[in-house]
């Protein structure tokens, strides 16, 4: 696992909450609530938590409202402000909920409810950006897990929230909090492992003599020699590419991961592979992949255009291995390797973890375009071969915000002038799933709009969804959506040296949009020592698990991600890139924050 941290600081608002206990002064004595008080208010209770749990926090507010606390026994006045805070958290009131949880005293709560206590008091500190206290709230709420992968997601959670602190505030070991001293020196060794991942090493083997039976040790992995991965690496590579046309901003992306891998991976310039880039806005690519020949090339990387590919693929013998950034369909030709950040595999790893988490009933939603009708023509393909259903599709415009109602309202057989929140019941109850091709900024009003629809539909949507960088306060609207995208978007997915975080003076010179092309690039340049043995062994890339398909495709297998708080939270990977397994749970880890 790599390192939990983020880029941008991390303000600090203070939180002083003060234990209330009811005084016992016999001048405030109440009467013993009746015992159909009792249970009239343990009915209120138990719709509040189902409600919660259903999502529907505002109906919840309303039950909690017409309950008068006064009326409580003191077992229900502990779930009415537990209950309460968590009402609280969903909307983002912290401090509310905060004020709530200091009115619960621990020894009085169940096992169960002293896991949403501190679940509660973590999550809470953590967005008024008390980052220590969330951090000894997650510590304390760790030995009461008692199923793995939680445990794992929460000491994900400890690792990601310390990480976040300076190291020259972090506090020191006389902490009251048990245990905090091994975690801090955990984060904070992690810290080191881009930027010097030989001291890292030295450092994780120290922490590891100290604390050998410590649940960290499950993150701590030493960072390999750089070199490891490129000892078939061809001597003479060269790069076709466009400098000018409509794809050479997209080229200029691609080209900056692959300089980078290539100048960060040799020591000495004797070491380093010989590089030269063509333009193919100049020269037919058949020419130009002849010219490379002569000069020397043993491997080819580009083009990037579909029909430059295709050119190249018409009007040459490939005697020398060619890695094309694109994929045409149906190409399929000896030493012509095809790797792109294509749709299809974005569909299929979508529809494998719609699947493993148990859905079957899908609707689908896509732009009015053609990447929309062959985004929808996949997504059907794939999760009718997993078994699934596809009971209807939908096409949305996108240049009004109006048009994508319209849209939603016929997938879910609602009238046009339906706007009120009792128009969900409805709503259809066949679907489970929701499968949405849609960028960020559409998303979230697509969202928005179908919570205020629908209930109990489950969104799973293509990387577009996802901006690239951590925008929680917009991405909000994002909150519920799985999608599955790029592990190197996703700081702890992607082993290699070259992590995002390692090259934000690189990425952060180009819009967003272009972000995953630098991965590409950096990919790119590995796959020229990999091709011989892809076929057998798959690579854990920036993209993806890269593995080879038929016709010689490079499929990438992805990570999957929900969003929770406006932040992407890691599900695990799709499938195993290997064994082609269903996605395990797997811990949590935080993706990249912009810089301010």
């Amino acid at each position: 696992m790599s390192r939990h941290f983020l880029i941008a600081p991390i303000l600090y608002l203070s939180i002083l909450p003060g234990c209330v206990t009811l005084p016992d002064s016999p001048a405030l004595y109440q009467e013993p609530p009746a015992a159909w008080e009792v249970e009239q208010n343990n009915s209120r209770l138990r719709d509040m938590a189902f409600l919660i749990q259903k999502g529907r926090s505002y109906t919840a507010k309303q039950q909690a409202e017409a309950i008068n606390p006064a009326q409580l026994s003191l077992p229900q006045q502990t779930q009415y402000n537990l209950l309460y805070a968590q009402i609280f958290l969903s909307s983002g009131d912290a401090e509310l909920a905060l004020a709530k949880l200091s009115l619960i005293r621990q020894e009085q709560l169940t096992q169960a409810d002293k896991i949403k206590f501190l679940q509660s008091k973590a999550f809470a500190y953590s967005l008024t950006g008390n980052l220590l206290e969330s951090a000894k709230a997650r510590i304390s709420l760790d030995e009461l897990l008692a199923v793995p992968t939680e445990r794992k997601q929460n000491q994900a959670k400890i690792l990601e929230t310390l990480g976040f602190l300076p190291q020259s505030n972090n506090p020191k070991a006389q902490s009251p909090t048990a245990g905090l001293a091994p975690w801090i020196a955990a984060a904070n060794i992690l810290a080191a492992k881009n930027r010097n991942p030989t001291e890292f090493n030295e450092a994780l083997a120290k922490w590891k003599a100290s604390y050998p039976d410590h649940p960290a040790n499950f993150y701590m992995v030493t960072v390999p020699k750089a070199n490891e991965a490129l000892d078939h690496l061809p001597r003479s590579i060269a790069v076709l590419l466009p400098e000018s046309g409509p794809y050479a901003d997209a080229a200029k992306a691609i080209k900056a991961g692959f300089l980078a891998a290539h100048e960060h991976y040799h020591s000495n310039q004797t070491d380093k592979p010989n590089v030269i880039f063509y333009d193919t806005e100049k020269t037919k690519a058949a020419e130009l992949y002849n010219q490379a020949i002569k000069d020397g090339a043993q491997l080819i990387v580009g083009p990037l255009n579909k029909d430059n590919i295709q050119n190249l693929a018409n009007s040459a013998v490939l005697n020398v291995p060619v890695l094309a950034l694109n994929h045409v369909p149906s190409l399929n030709k000896t030493n012509l390797y095809q790797f792109a950040l294509s749709p299809i595999d974005d569909t299929v790893e979508l529809s494998q973890r719609a699947a493993a988490d148990g859905h079957k009933r899908a609707l689908i939603l896509v732009p009015d375009n053609e990447l929309g009708k062959r985004v929808a023509a996949y997504i059907t393909n794939e999760w009718q071969s997993l078994g699934g259903i596809v009971l209807e599709k939908q096409i949305y415009q996108t240049n009004s915000a109006s048009d994508f109602a319209i849209g939603l309202k016929k997938l879910l057989n609602l009238a046009e002038n339906s706007t009120t929140p009792q128009d969900k019941s409805a709503s259809r109850h066949d679907a489970d799933v929701l499968f949405l091709s849609a960028y960020n900024k559409e998303g979230r009003a697509i969202n928005s709009q179908l919570k205020a629809l629908s209930e109990g539909i489950s969104v799973y949507a293509l990387p577009n969804i996802y901006g690239g960088l951590i925008d929680s306060s917009n991405d909000a609207a994002l909150d519920g959506i799985t999608f599955c995208d790029t592990p190197w978007l996703f700081n702890g997915s992607y082993n290699g040296e070259l992590s995002m975080l390692a090259l934000h003076q690189v990425w952060n010179k180009y819009p967003t949009t272009y972000i995953r092309l630098i991965a590409m690039g950096i990919d790119a340049y590995h796959l020229a020592a990999k091709l011989p043995t892809l076929a057998s062994t798959p690579y854990s890339g920036a993209t993806g698990n890269l593995s080879l398909a038929a016709g010689n495709r490079i499929k990438r297998n992805l990570v999957c991600a929900k969003f929770a708080q406006g932040r992407p939270e890691i599900l695990g990977f799709a499938r195993d890139a290997k064994t082609g397994e269903k996605p395990g749970a797997t811990p949590a880890i935080p993706a990249i924050t912009p810089s301010p």
